[in-house]
């Protein structure tokens, strides 16, 4: 009944970045939406200026873990902690493409390589050939306690432990053996969100949101923003709680038959971004200016 949806990821140079996924990775633009204000659920993160946001996938969003890009206008860079510890993907060709391309790869294990996305967000490519299937295999996050995280996603969000790996400290979940896992690493130490934060979306049927609210308050953990209804101009409107896990981590949980239909495929999604790429002069303001953007 719950589904893993998307992992947000703050961008300050929104070219390179989209170079990064479609070129590299060898993903698809699924949709792009502008917003002349910020988002009443913070997903563009502690912003009230103009933002943009992109989701890039190798397939659609109804049965594909995908990547939310959000774009701050005038925000240049932002610092990574150690709380995203990465995401891992099965594609030869994303290696391939790495290679011929000149991106920087790092061969770290047997057929698996390390290399980053823009702002240096770790990916890690399994040079097997891509599934029929979504190829992102899973999302790894940092945590402090590994038990207590353990407790949280499976007691209260309702994941299922999938496997452990106590020499690596990792714990694998996920709602559905099919999907996106979610792997949480423990770090040993405090987990730091830096300002490139990211955050985890999940899908729940509707009538699960209030529940999933009063079982939080009532187990005294923390809720970033309750219950709120979200508008995307011509689009569906999505109703989502915002969660905060013992270690900080966002949590997104949006009622699914609302979001099925916002997250249809928009076949000029490519175009939209390459539009609202060229129209963006901030980087031209900022340097006739000889200023700098801003680095959060």
């Amino acid at each position: 009944m719950r589904r893993a949806l998307h992992f947000v990821f703050k961008v300050g140079d929104r070219t390179r970045t989209a170079t990064f996924y479609r070129d590299v990775l060898g993903m698809k633009i699924l949709r792009h939406e502008e917003f002349e204000e910020g988002c009443k659920a913070t997903c563009n993160g502690p912003y009230d200026g103009k933002w943009s946001k992109t989701m890039f996938g190798f397939g659609p969003e109804d049965d594909h873990f995908v990547a939310e890009l959000t774009y701050n206008y005038g925000v240049g860079e932002y610092h990574l902690g150690n709380d995203f510890l990465g995401l891992t993907l099965q594609s030869s060709q994303a290696v391939s493409n790495a290679k011929r391309l000149g991106w920087p790869l790092t061969e770290v294990a047997e057929s698996l390589y390390l290399t980053q996305a823009p702002g240096g967000y770790p990916f890690y490519l399994v040079d097997k050939e891509q599934p029929p299937h979504d190829p992102v295999q899973k999302v790894c996050l940092g945590v402090s306690d590994l038990q207590k995280s353990t407790h949280y996603w499976n007691t209260l969000l309702g994941m299922k432990v999938i496997d452990k790996n106590e020499e690596k400290k990792t714990v694998l979940m996920g709602f559905t053996d099919t999907q996106c896992k979610l792997e949480l690493q423990d770090i040993s130490g405090t987990v730091d969100h830096g300002t490139a934060f990211g955050r985890i979306a999940f899908a729940c049927p509707r009538e699960q949101l209030p529940d999933l609210e009063a079982l939080m308050k009532k187990e005294n953990q923390k809720i970033l923003t309750p219950l709120v209804s979200l508008d995307t101009p011509g689009k569906a409107t999505v109703e989502v709680v915002i969660l905060s896990d013992p270690d900080g981590h966002e949590i997104c949980f949006v009622g699914d038959e609302a979001f099925r239909q916002l997250s249809m495929v928009d076949p000029k999604g490519n175009e939209l971004l390459d539009k609202a790429m060229a129209e963006d002069k901030s980087d031209e303001w900022f340097a006739k200016h000889n200023k700098q953007k801003a680095a959060a």
